[in-house]
């Protein structure tokens, strides 16, 4: 063969598969958030979407790739897209929290998020991060592993994404916005829905999704729960899954016929298509363990065996029970991180800071309001004040009067958290922030409170995963629990579910400069406050500080 004949060979191959050529990519993605009249549970209603797809289009990389995407806002609100549980390092500028990292994309307007995948590698999930939009603007992230390097399980002939989700008649942003001005909850979701279709309902004959499958073949399922409300079970009738990675992080492999999943959260788990041909009922339903309202519809989906016959019997599955608190404590117990050499769990053994917060909920005076009250929600006695410019602009300029740096370690004052309530159940306001030394080590114990209502509180970090060393119901003892900590294995996350009137501890290196927002994946609780952020210093080289931001940075 000529020479020219060999570089034209070459060529064709570089083109054809990039990936045998370099070992990381720069993977482009647009994303065009566009009004569409969508028709579900028998009613039509405009839904802001991306590229008119809901759920929105899956981003595909490897770890180590660099993602460039750019959003345009061709919608009437302004918005954000957050890059949930990607780490971000060196990147917080593109984090995406509307009023921390960056002032919302006003309509018309285009801002371009670029980011490296470094060390990660499983399934997470973007979403819009500004009001309420993120019920129709999120996908999925699917992060292979490098090139040649296998996963730590079998590996599977296919995968499969299963994205859960709610679904309101109503315009969701009004809903939320009746809610403020009254001062009382808002109405809840009508539907559950599974890759957007929420399955036949009384009343109306609404299309269920279908997973199809042929006998023999192992299928990996990114369950991602993108509700924004609900803690959500999964099942698929005469079917055990196997977990082996949450959020982008593997988990010592162990089996369960139900997965227990909270707003924000992912798993992955292997499905092997054994049975019988037929039709398999999937199910998707709440899990709330105190009474108070939530949507507690049942969404169907089905499993199909290839060859199965066009009028079968669906084969059928219990529906765990609303409350079934020892199912989702079993779930949570078997997560272990896979502590292997190749992935260590590698958690702080000694802690700089020590936090102790408490998160719930409140009442503060409201002139505007029916009752003259509103519900709040807080960290540590606080509400946190939303920024009319982004947090990360105000510190990188420093620009005073945005946030102050004394956010409280501890609650303000020590009571029976889980037991009766104080008399006073005000919050204050503040935009705080805690201030954390580059590369120290952080505890942090959540303490869910009784004040008005217990209740769960899956609490996400922004810019760097954590160790779920312990969890428990009742007070945290400082002296006993720490004793039951898990140090050697425990899962890694990026969002924890704090148990109805319990406590949770994590900790993580903030190893990452920055600011990086905290609060419960509750869109609800969020609104009312339960949030804050944390100030990470920069180290001492240009690698650990945070850089200049983009030029397009959209303006408040």
């Amino acid at each position: 063969m000529k020479f020219s004949s060999w570089i034209q060979a070459i060529l064709l191959v570089a083109f054809l598969y990039p990936a045998l050529m370099v070992e990381s990519l720069v993977r482009h993605y647009n994303f065009r958030v566009v009004l569409k009249n969508t028709t579900k549970l028998c009613s039509s209603k405009v839904i802001p979407t991306v590229n008119g797809k809901f759920p929105g289009p899956t981003l595909y990389a490897r770890e180590g790739d660099t993602v460039i995407v750019r959003v345009t806002n061709h919608g009437n609100h302004n918005l954000t897209i957050h890059w949930h549980g990607v780490k971000q390092l060196g990147t917080g500028w593109a984090d995406g929290p509307a009023y921390i990292t960056q002032c919302p994309i006003q309509p018309g307007q285009n801002f371009i998020y670029k980011f490296t995948l470094t060390g990660q590698r499983g399934t997470l999930l973007w979403h819009a991060h500004h009001l309420w939009l993120r019920a129709t603007l999120h996908g999925a992230i699917v992060i292979l592993p490098k090139l040649g390097t296998p996963y730590p399980f079998p590996t599977p002939q296919e995968e499969r994404i299963i994205i859960l989700s709610e679904w309101w008649k109503s315009d969701v942003e009004a809903v939320i916005d009746e809610a403020t001005q009254s001062g009382f909850p808002p109405n809840v979701s009508d539907a559950h829905t599974i890759n957007g279709h929420p399955g036949p309902v009384p009343g109306c004959s609404s299309q269920g999704f279908t997973l199809h499958v042929e006998s023999g073949k192992t299928y990996m399922l990114r369950i991602i729960n993108a509700a924004l409300n609900d803690d959500l079970f999964f099942k698929i009738a005469g079917h055990n899954l196997t977990v082996v990675e949450v959020d982008a992080s593997y988990t010592k492999p162990f089996q369960t016929d139900t997965i227990y999943i909270s707003p924000g959260q992912t798993t992955t788990a292997l499905l092997e298509a054994n049975k019988d041909i037929g039709k398999y009922l999937i199910s998707v339903s709440p899990f709330m363990d105190i009474p108070i309202g939530i949507d507690n519809f049942t969404s169907i989906a089905t499993l199909r065996y290839k060859y199965t016959p066009p009028n079968s019997t669906t084969f059928l599955t219990s529906i765990p029970p609303q409350n079934a608190t020892p199912l989702t404590n079993t779930f949570i117990d078997s997560l272990r991180s896979l502590n292997s050499k190749q992935y260590p769990a590698n958690v702080p053994l000694t802690i700089d800071h020590s936090l102790f917060f408490t998160v719930g909920v409140g009442i503060n005076p409201c002139d505007t309001c029916v009752n003259g009250s509103t519900l709040v929600a807080s960290v540590n006695n606080v509400s946190f004040v939303m920024p009319t410019i982004a947090l990360l602009q105000a510190y990188y300029y420093n620009i005073k009067g945005v946030y102050t740096l004394d956010f409280p370690a501890n609650p303000p004052n020590s009571f029976n958290y889980t037991g009766t309530p104080p008399v006073n159940v005000q919050t204050t306001n503040g935009t705080r922030l805690y201030r954390l030394g580059y590369n120290s080590t952080v505890q942090i114990v959540l303490q869910d409170t009784t004040v008005i209502l217990p209740e769960s509180h899956p609490t996400h970090l922004h810019g760097s995963n954590f160790f779920v060393v312990g969890t428990g119901l009742g007070n945290f003892d400082p002296d006993k629990d720490p004793k039951t900590f898990n140090l050697i294995d425990p899962v890694e996350r990026n969002t924890v579910p704090v148990p109805t009137g319990g406590w949770s501890a994590i900790r993580f290196r903030a190893d990452n400069p920055g600011i990086w927002f905290m609060h419960c994946h509750i869109e609800l609780h969020t609104t009312w406050g339960l949030k804050m952020a944390f100030l990470v210093d920069n180290g001492k080289g240009p690698n650990e500080c945070l850089p200049p931001p983009p030029s397009d940075l959209p303006t408040c």
